[in-house]
């Protein structure tokens, strides 16, 4: 549909700077036919007011005013006349689009351990002390049940960490398979001892004397000296 009158933004000139939007744009592109230079920079601080409530942002920066006035040469591209408290800026050219850096294609099979942590599996594997080998497949055991539970947050049998553990180690990093891992950071890839029953480690309760009771058993001396005192006995 094609109306006289009619235009859409997508016909216009570009936006420079959009914060301020087209209308002030429009502005500053009238500035120039203003011939005198006292009255152009009357208006053109009018307009750096307007460029304020349209981008109230900006009064943030400790500098706002410079940069405002920075902004209002760089719409009307460089070319406006007038005398303002801060040197023009110096024009920038165009600048090209950044060469693409390409995606990493490394082929990791259980990507959802991640990158580094199969490197340490992989260094800790060529690792010659038993010990020391030992006890780094417990801990690195614990932090892949950590890094699988990021990503599936259902529980994870334990026999699934040890078998791809030993996997990407060659079999070099071997756990037993009725451990228990733990997957807290704070003991990372320990065994975990059998629960504790509930009972252990509970205070136990002090019987408290029921003394109503006592002061009614005839039997009981407290009772009879209270007899006693009422002439009762």
């Amino acid at each position: 549909m094609n109306k006289a009158g009619l235009t859409y933004n997508t016909e216009k000139e570009q936006i420079v700077i959009s914060e301020y939007g087209r209308c002030v744009q429009e502005m500053i592109k009238k500035l120039p036919e203003i011939e005198d230079r006292e009255q152009r920079t009357e208006a053109a601080k009018y307009i750096i007011s307007v460029m304020v409530q349209m981008n109230p942002g900006i009064k943030q920066s400790s500098d706002y005013e410079h940069k405002l006035w920075d902004h209002l040469y760089m719409i009307s591209g460089y070319k406006l006349d007038v005398d303002s408290p801060f040197a023009p800026p110096i024009p920038v050219e165009q600048q090209k689009k950044p060469q693409h850096i390409g995606y990493q294609n490394n082929d990791i099979k259980y990507g959802h351990y991640g990158q580094y942590l199969i490197k340490m599996i992989e260094a800790a594997s060529q690792e010659e002390n038993d010990e020391i080998r030992e006890a780094l497949a417990y801990s690195l055991a614990g932090q892949m049940k950590r890094n699988y539970l990021e990503w599936n947050k259902s529980v994870v049998n334990d026999q699934v960490i040890i078998d791809d553990l030993k996997n990407l180690s060659n079999g070099r990093l071997v756990i037993a398979e009725e451990s228990r891992l733990n997957s807290n950071s704070d003991t990372p890839g320990k065994v975990q001892p059998q629960a504790k029953q509930q009972q252990q480690g509970k205070k136990k309760k002090k019987k408290v004397p029921n003394l109503k009771a006592n002061m009614n058993n005839p039997n009981n001396p407290a009772y009879k000296k209270r007899m006693q005192e009422l002439g009762k006995l």
